[in-house]
C-alpha cells in the first residue's frame, strides 16, 4: 500500500511539473503553490493565536503577588520543554538557516517552539508571538517546497514566503510583513533575496485573508493615535530629532541585553534553571508595574488612554527595557518587535511632556520607528508596518525616523546573523 501511494504521489507531481497549456495569463502553477502556503500559514497563525488568547485569559487570573510564582512556574515549564524536547533556537537561527542552510527551516523544532513560546507569552513575558509564528510558517514553506520537489532559490523563496505569511498574520499588513521577512535577513543589501518578493506578497495576501476571517484581527489600525495633519515643514526635522533620542534608547536596550546575556552565560546551570530565574525577575517587575506585563499588543492602547505621570513613564520605560532584555537572554521564547514598539510609544509620551506643542502622534510614531529600525535594521518594512498599525497615513516622517534609527544603529548588529559571512569568518 505504501508503494502504491508513493507511485500515485510521484504521478501527481509529474503532472504538476508539466506546463499549463492554453494559459493566457501571467500567473503559473507556482502562484497556486504560494497561495496554498499562504492559506496554510493563515490557518496555523489563527490556531496559534486562539490558543494563546485562551491561555492568556486563564493565566491573567493570577495578578498581584501571585504573578511572581505564576511566571516562575511557567518559566520552569518552558525550560523543561526546551531541555527535553529540544532547543528551537531564536530569530538568529532562523536568519542563519535562510542564509547558510539553503533556505531550509527544520520542522522538528516546531513542537518545542510552540509549547515553550505559548507558556512564555501567555504568562506575561515581554516577547511577542512573531518569532514562533515565523518559525512554524517558515518551516511549513520548506516542507511544502520539498513536497513539490523545489530546489535552490525556489525552495528558499518558499521558506521566506512562509515567514512572510506569519509576519502578515500578526501585523495585518501584507506589504509590510512581506518586506519585513526579506529585510530582516540581510541588513546591507535588502534585495539580496529579491526572487522571493513575489512569493512573499502572494502568500502574505492569502494569509491575511484567512487570519482576518477567523480572528477578525488586523482590519484597520490596532493602536488609535490622535489624528495628525502635516502642517509644519519642520515636522521632518522633529521626526529626525525624536528618532535620534529613540536610537539612543535602542543602544541602551542592546547593551542591556548584552549585560544580561553575559550574566546568564556565566551561570552554569540547565536551561530550565535560567528560565525559572528569568520568570522570577519578570514577575517582580510586573508586580510593581503591571503594564509591563505581556508583549504590548493591548498595553500600547492602555498606555495611550491613561494619563501616566512623567516619573511613572520613566519607570515604565526603564523596566520594560530590562524586562525585554531578561526575557530574551534567560531562555524565554518569543519575538521582540512589538515590545520595542511599546518602548518607543512610552518614550514618545515622555518627550511629549517636555514638548507638548508638537503632535503627540508624530512624536510617538517617530520613536517607535527609530527604536525598531535601530535594533532590527528594517527601515522600509518598519515604515509600512507602523503606518498600517497606527493609521498614521503620512509615510515620509516615519521614513525619516526609520532611516535615522537605521543609520545610527551600532556597526555590529543586534541580530548577529545579519552580519556579512566574511565578517563572521574573520571574527
Amino acid at each position: 500500500m505504501k508503494l502504491k501511494r508513493r507511485r500515485k504521489l510521484v504521478t501527481y507531481l509529474n503532472i504538476l511539473d508539466q506546463p499549463i497549456r492554453f494559459n493566457p495569463f501571467l500567473f503559473s502553477r507556482k502562484f497556486f503553490l504560494w497561495a496554498l502556503l499562504g492559506l496554510l500559514g493563515g490557518v496555523i497563525a489563527s490556531v496559534y493565536w486562539l490558543v494563546l488568547e485562551f491561555l492568556t485569559h486563564r493565566l491573567s487570573f493570577f495578578d498581584g503577588w501571585q504573578v511572581i510564582p505564576t511566571m516562575a512556574i511557567c518559566g520552569l515549564l518552558a525550560g523543561l520543554i526546551i531541555h527535553f524536547i529540544g532547543d528551537p533556537g531564536e530569530i538568529h537561527l532562523i536568519v542563519n538557516n535562510i542564509r547558510f542552510n539553503k533556505g531550509k527551516l527544520d520542522p522538528k523544532n516546531n513542537p518545542s517552539m510552540i509549547l515553550s513560546s505559548l507558556l512564555c507569552i501567555a504568562s506575561g513575558g515581554s516577547l511577542g508571538p512573531e518569532a514562533p509564528l515565523v518559525q512554524v510558517t517558515g518551516s511549513t514553506g520548506t516542507w511544502l517546497g520539498k513536497l513539490f520537489r523545489l530546489k535552490g532559490e525556489d525552495l528558499r523563496s518558499m521558506s521566506i514566503a512562509g515567514m512572510a505569511s506569519g509576519f502578515t498574520a500578526l501585523f495585518g499588513a501584507p506589504l509590510g510583513g512581506s518586506l519585513f521577512s526579506l529585510e530582516i535577513l540581510h541588513h546591507e543589501h535588502a534585495v539580496e533575496y529579491y526572487k522571493a518578493i513575489m512569493p512573499a506578497f502572494v502568500a502574505s495576501c492569502f494569509s491575511y485573508v484567512i487570519f482576518a476571517l477567523i480572528i477578525h484581527l488586523g482590519i484597520g489600525p490596532i493602536w488609535d493615535l490622535p489624528s495628525y495633519q502635516m502642517l509644519d515643514k519642520f515636522d521632518f526635522i522633529y521626526a529626525v530629532l525624536f528618532a535620534v533620542i529613540a536610537t539612543f534608547v535602542g543602544w541602551m536596550f542592546i547593551y542591556c541585553t548584552k549585560f544580561f546575556k553575559s550574566a546568564f552565560g556565566k551561570l552554569k546551570a540547565p536551561i530550565y534553571i535560567k528560565t525559572l530565574i528569568g520568570g522570577i525577575a519578570l514577575g517582580v517587575i510586573v508586580f510593581y508595574l503591571p503594564i509591563t506585563r505581556y508583549f504590548g499588543h493591548h498595553e500600547i492602547s492602555e498606555l495611550l488612554i491613561q494619563d501616566f505621570p512623567l516619573k511613572l513613564l520613566f519607570a515604565i520605560l526603564i523596566c520594560k527595557i530590562i524586562a525585554i532584555s531578561i526575557t530574551v537572554t534567560s531562555g524565554w521564547r518569543g519575538g521582540f518587535i512589538i515590545p520595542l514598539f511599546f518602548s518607543g510609544a512610552t518614550l514618545g509620551l515622555i518627550i511629549h511632556h517636555f514638548i507638548p506643542s508638537i503632535s503627540l502622534s508624530l512624536t510617538i510614531v517617530s520613536c517607535m520607528a527609530a527604536i525598531n529600525a535601530c535594533v532590527t535594521r528594517t527601515p522600509m518594512s518598519t515604515t509600512i508596518l507602523l503606518a498600517t498599525l497606527t493609521g498614521f497615513t503620512y509615510f515620509i516622517p516615519i521614513l525619516f525616523a526609520s532611516l535615522t534609527g537605521y543609520f545610527l544603529a551600532p556597526r555590529i548588529p543586534f541580530i548577529s546573523s545579519q552580519m556579512e559571512a566574511k565578517s563572521k569568518n574573520v571574527e
